[in-house]
């Protein structure tokens, strides 16, 4: 099965995502908040530079736990988008 490539609107939410995850994780390393949600330091390292754009469900679901947001928060990020985007 090949995946389709990530249109601009999941590479634009990807970075959203990235950009709160790491302004959540405040002054913890990677490798701390990796550890406690049980995912590779090198995962979180690409979700939070956009390099892993759409991480798998379970993968969000342990860094909400972990760090001070809730699922719906991350929803919220991954669906907004700019105000170009919503007028245009």
């Amino acid at each position: 099965m090949v995946r389709l490539p990530l249109t601009a609107e999941q590479l634009a939410a990807g970075k959203r995502l990235g950009r709160q995850l790491r302004l959540a994780r405040g002054d913890r390393t990677i490798a701390e908040v990796a550890q406690a949600a049980a995912i590779s330091p090198e995962t979180l390292r690409k979700i939070e530079t956009g390099r892993l754009a759409t991480p798998g469900f379970s993968t969000i679901a342990a860094l909400a736990r972990v760090l001070p947001m809730s699922l719906d928060d991350l929803a919220e990020i991954c669906l907004a988008r700019n105000d170009f985007q919503q007028t245009g």
